[in-house]
């Protein structure tokens, strides 16, 4: 089927030279003000709000929010300038580089955090450990891992799937970057995780670093447990100083033009930033693919018949991924209408024209994934959940319509071990069980630092 879409807007549109973007005025953003105030009691609204001002307002949407300029975009080719074309004028801003109430509060300075010469420096030193072929070494620990929690699942068994989901991909990320099993572990690294989602819509965020509200103590008592498991893996390696193929590996053994190397900080703050991050965004893409497809029995049927027929009853290798299309549609598709970063911004460091705006310096910008991924101009029935939209390339689609990973030279740089993980783990339940939403049960999506299912998701596992 042939779809009619508008193209990208080409030549972008005329400049409206110093005139701000239009946006709600009168308190525009009292959820976000009660999310604060009140400790998130609105923070869902907040992402049911968001179309309605594109809707009304256009492409670019500008509020104030408690003295923040807050740009919101989700056009492509907005979307390409603030990613790629104009990035240059662009940074991470408060919200990842706030020691107090921003993501370097958990992360330190490391790859999501960084700006300028620093994060260039990182990226290259961190790069090599990411190469597709390195990272396709932990396909076997992927699927094993899997497995290992299917073995623990019983017939009629309700689970919660978001605490599953987690624990899974934590113990997959944590042995690809320091060759062991944290299964001790997990528990306090998703304690942590929970605090620093918890951290970026707190109240606590209005009160200064030295009062010792709840929140801060819970801030404190998360990084220093962090701490003790990551410097504890970087001591190891050093008494050993044996390349073990691992992610800490290549970090500890990476060396600049110059020679030099990372110090036990960075090293850390990388460390850090890889566990969260690349657990957290992966295990929510599942848990919005099996409750997905525990809606869309269609959907399921097709998947499972394209698991049968690829595996059979053997275990999913590297090498069934490329017969594993429609698993990878299904994945894809997942993504595109919950994206695990379904928002991620920039602050400008000088004047930058956004959408026929000019923007000041200071302001921030924010790309909002999830409206770009459901927008009708670039998404036949965006709302409908159809893995066959990714089985063929539609060429009216802009490329930055669909940015589940971001974009430009700051892409997640564990994308492809994201996708791999994210497929195998799929095909491997898909081969053994089914699961359905436990009845009654209400799942809504809410948008933290990642896009996480309210109050979670309980499944009742039915063997096949």
């Amino acid at each position: 089927m042939t779809l009619t879409k508008p193209n990208i807007k080409t030549p972008p549109p005329q400049s409206n030279g110093d005139r701000l973007p239009p946006g709600p005025k009168s308190n525009p953003f009292l959820q976000i003000f009660s999310m604060v105030t009140q400790g998130g009691s609105s923070i869902e609204e907040f992402l049911e709000e968001i179309p309605r001002w594109f809707e009304n307002y256009g492409d670019v949407v500008h509020a104030s929010v408690l003295g923040r300029n807050l740009v919101f975009i989700r056009h492509p080719e907005d979307i390409y300038d603030v990613v790629l074309r104009k990035a240059n004028s662009l940074q991470k801003g408060p919200d990842y580089t706030n020691e107090r109430y921003g993501l370097a509060s958990f992360l330190g300075n490391g790859l999501l955090t960084s700006n300028g010469d620093f994060w260039k420096r990182q990226r290259k030193l961190v790069q090599p450990a990411f190469h597709v072929r390195r990272i396709e070494g932990y396909a076997d620990i992927m699927v094993q891992y899997t497995a290992e929690m299917l073995n623990q699942w019983r017939d009629g068994q309700t689970i919660q799937l978001d605490d599953e989901m987690s624990a899974l991909t934590m113990k997959i990320v944590a042995t690809s970057l320091f060759s062991e099993d944290v299964s001790a572990e997990v528990e306090t690294v998703g304690w942590a995780m929970n605090v620093l989602q918890s951290l970026m819509t707190s109240p606590a965020v209005l009160f200064p670093a030295w009062v010792p509200t709840p929140m801060e103590k819970r801030r404190r008592r998360a990084v220093a447990d962090l701490d003790r498991i990551v410097y504890g893996f970087i001591a190891d390696w050093r008494r050993a100083g044996v390349d073990r193929g691992d992610l800490l590996s290549m970090l500890m053994l990476a060396t600049d033009e110059e020679g030099g190397g990372m110090s036990d900080e960075q090293v850390r703050d990388e460390l850090i930033t890889l566990l969260l991050a690349g657990h957290e965004t992966t295990a929510n893409a599942l848990n919005w693919t099996f409750y997905l497809l525990s809606q869309h029995p269609e959907v399921e049927a097709k998947l499972q018949a394209e698991v049968d027929r690829v595996l059979g009853k053997r275990r999913a290798t590297l090498a069934d991924l490329e017969d594993l299309f429609y698993t990878r549609a299904v994945v894809e598709e997942s993504i595109r209408l919950y994206p695990p970063a379904w928002s991620f911004g920039r602050q400008t460091i000088e004047p930058v024209e956004i959408g026929g705006y000019t923007i000041p310096k200071g302001w921030e910008i924010n790309v909002v994934s999830y409206s770009a991924h459901r927008d009708p101009r670039w998404w036949d029935s965006p709302e409908t959940f159809r893995p066959e939209r990714f089985l063929v390339e539609d060429p009216n689609r802009p490329k930055y319509a669909y940015i589940p990973f971001g974009g430009g030279p700051r892409i997640c740089i564990g994308n492809h071990f994201a996708m791999m993980e994210a497929q195998l783990a799929l095909a491997t339940v898909t081969q053994r069980c089914q699961l359905r939403l436990q009845p009654g049960a209400v799942v809504k999506p809410s948008p933290k630092i990642t896009l996480v299912p309210k109050d979670g998701i309980r499944m009742v596992v039915e063997r096949r």
